[in-house]
């Protein structure tokens, strides 16, 4: 055995290499990888669909969307808020209703004992044309009444309480269980990258100038390099700082941005004048080696064996 085997194990010492290996195999622990260029997307592709974009368009903040995935994200979270605020509304409506039956109910108990106490004052009047017989036919005739009323009433009351409970070992079946409180849901719609408010408005359209205007797509996508920028006909990638400029949605690099275009403050390509609010850095990926706003590094949290 080699004194710096990997699979050495009667080292004094618990190597990071043993120990990687030992976690892997064992399913514990939180796993780290460092993503490489494979799994980083290109500078020109959509942050929801991870593809070439055929109708670019760019948020405030500088990522890159497909026209198409964005809408239909926004769609989407509309009719989602919309649904989480009928049923908050649902819930209010059943809450003041409770409260309105719980006040009536109140009200009728306190009717009802006062009846129940001022009826045992007033005595009923006998009525003396009627025989000890009779009274005595009526009265079994009523408590045979009131017998087959109460064991209807008793089977009522078990058959109900079976079908509301059927399954009495399930906690959200049991009468104490009460459904959880709705919170009024917020009505912005918010970018799935940034995080931050997104409206429709907010989208502008980008334009990428080909390296070759005689490629189809199909075989421009093939090429590594497909894009250069508007001014300087510098070819974009990864690696190479973008800028949006928000008059014409021409896709320039920050040394053309930086050394030509702050000077006067005007597109090149439609000649407006710009503000420093025209100009939006776009958010790139990375080149596997250094990353640009992003994070190379995945973990997975798995169980923690504990002592």
């Amino acid at each position: 055995m080699t004194r710096h085997g990997k699979n050495c194990t009667a080292g004094a010492v618990y190597t990071y290499h043993e120990k990687k290996k030992d976690t892997a195999v064992s399913g514990y622990g939180t796993q780290s990888v460092r993503l490489g260029k494979d799994a980083i997307k290109d500078f020109d592709c959509c942050c929801l669909s991870l593809q070439p974009c055929r109708d670019p368009v760019v948020t405030l903040d500088g990522f890159l969307y497909e026209r198409e995935a964005i809408l239909e994200y926004i769609l989407h979270q509309k009719l989602d808020i919309a649904k989480k605020m009928k049923a908050y509304e649902k819930q209010k409506a059943a809450q003041r209703a409770d409260g309105r039956l719980d006040g009536s109910s109140e009200e009728r108990e306190r009717l009802e004992k006062f009846k129940k106490s001022e009826g045992s004052i007033v005595s009923k009047p006998i009525n003396p044309f009627t025989s000890g017989a009779s009274r005595m036919g009526s009265e079994r005739s009523l408590g045979s009444f009131s017998t087959d009323v109460s064991e209807a009433a008793t089977s009522s009351s078990s058959s109900a309480s079976s079908s509301s409970l059927p399954s009495f070992w399930i906690p959200s079946l049991t009468p104490e269980a009460k459904p959880t409180a709705l919170k009024k849901p917020a009505k912005t719609v918010i970018c799935p990258m940034s995080g931050r408010p997104l409206k429709m408005s907010d989208l502008i359209s980008v334009r990428f100038d080909p390296l070759d205007p005689g490629l189809d797509r199909v075989a421009l996508l093939t090429r590594q390099d497909r894009y250069v920028c508007a001014v300087t006909k510098d070819t974009l990638g990864n690696s190479v700082p973008c800028a949006v400029l928000r008059p014409s949605g021409a896709v320039v690099t920050m040394e053309c941005v930086e050394k030509l275009i702050r000077k006067d403050m005007t597109d090149p390509v439609t000649g407006d004048k710009l503000k420093e609010k025209d100009i939006i850095p776009l958010q790139r990926g990375g080149t596997g080696f250094a990353g640009s706003g992003i994070n190379l590094k995945a973990k997975e949290a798995r169980p923690v064996m504990q002592a």
